[in-house]
């Protein structure tokens, strides 16, 4: 029996990977390897030579798996369906991590749902023969509650800024005003005193002295007949 060469030995980690999913099974229609669970597909795999074929359902990547150079959509109208198709030419092309985590969206969008819940957070590897221990979950991200409040501040910061400017422009009028009163209330005080002089000189000229009488008015004489 001829010894596996490193494709192979890639497909192997990849198919021991795929059959450590709840309810997962092998089939081999046409000759390659189909990975199913509830006799649904759920992935595609081939190995010619050194070459290894794979196909998936990306729903959610579809998008970004598309512009790597090894990827097309998948022949016989898959594509449409959200599938996606890697070619390698060499065991050394085929990045392991990534497949995997096409094999888990892939799956958990075939996968019934009693059985997608049976599996961890998405964003982990599940373990299985060929997996290493699984690093530790990112964070979740954040709460619905928590995104309609950044959503409200972020919605509200025009409103804030524009009432600071508003606030700071009537701060500026009512500086300016309060200028202007002081200005007319200093020009009013100077005036005052002028006009009290020369209404106190007024009466002084229109009041005799002490100790001096008023002229008396001359007698009018009378009329001779």
């Amino acid at each position: 029996m001829p010894a596996e060469n490193e494709t192979q030995k890639v497909e192997a980690v990849l198919r021991e990977h795929a059959l450590s999913y709840p309810g997962a099974h092998e089939d081999q229609p046409w000759g390659h390897r189909a990975m199913k669970v509830n006799d649904k597909t759920f992935l595609f795999m081939a190995v010619t030579g050194e070459k290894l074929k794979f196909s998936a359902k990306l729903p959610d990547s579809k998008d970004a798996a598309l512009t790597l150079p090894f990827t097309e959509p998948t022949e016989y109208g898959l594509g449409k369906s959200g599938w996606v198709t890697a070619n390698f030419d060499d065991a050394s092309q085929v990045p392991v991590p990534v497949i995997k985590a096409w094999i888990d969206e892939s799956y958990r969008a075939i996968a019934p749902k009693k059985l997608v819940s049976q599996l961890p957070e998405r964003g982990t590897v599940v373990p299985g023969p060929a997996s290493k221990p699984s690093k530790p979950a990112a964070k979740r991200s954040a709460s619905p509650t928590a995104r309609a409040g950044a959503a409200t501040r972020k919605a509200a910061a025009p409103v804030k800024k524009a009432a600071k400017k508003v606030v700071a422009q009537v701060k500026s009028a009512a500086k300016k005003a309060a200028a202007r009163v002081k200005s007319v209330a200093k020009k009013v005080a100077k005036k005052v005193p002028a006009a009290a002089k020369k209404v106190a000189a007024s009466r002084k000229a229109a009041t005799p002295a002490r100790g001096k009488r008023a002229p008396a008015a001359a007698p009018k004489r009378a009329r001779r007949s």
